[in-house]
């Protein structure tokens, strides 16, 4: 007996200013610094989308949807609409948006990335229903598609999931 090749489930790996969809047992992948993770989800129908957001907003700028908050969502929902999923019922993770650049100055990115995804998700009426944001180092996260479950490793701690 074989397998068919949609059967099987898929790693992907985010990279910066990525976005990627998946369903059933797929799974996405990236390592986040001050970057943040915005997942996407609709556990009923089995299918997430992850972007892997670099900076807060695009302000003209060219570059993928996914590196900028203000325009990865979007990006994200019109992505998961090509696999028939409708924004309704649609929730939300956040990770990532550590401070990895030390203390001070006027602006820290990984706080201006959490607060423009936030912004984001709020304006496209998604509702975040667990995070895992802030702090001082960087984190390994996997989203499982089929529940939008995210597992979160980090250096000198035990894996979470949110």
């Amino acid at each position: 007996m074989t397998l068919a090749a949609a059967s099987i489930p898929t790693q992907t790996t985010v990279g910066m200013g990525q976005i990627a969809v998946g369903t059933k047992d797929d799974r996405l992948n990236a390592v986040l610094g001050s970057c943040v993770g915005v997942i996407l989800f609709h556990p009923r129908l089995h299918a997430a989308a992850l972007a892997h957001v670099v900076l807060p907003a695009s302000n003209g700028r060219d570059g993928a949807p996914g590196k900028f908050a203000d325009t990865a969502v979007a990006a994200m929902i019109a992505e998961l609409a090509r696999l028939g999923i409708n924004r309704t019922g649609l929730a939300a993770k956040l990770t990532g948006g550590a401070c990895m650049f030390g203390e001070g100055g006027p602006m820290q990115i990984g706080d201006a990335n959490i607060a423009a995804a936030r912004e984001a998700l709020a304006a496209a009426g998604i509702p975040i229903v667990a995070q895992d944001v802030g702090g001082r180092v960087g984190r390994r996260i996997s989203v499982t598609c089929s529940d939008g479950r995210v597992t979160i490793e980090c250096v000198n701690q035990p894996p979470r999931t949110i």
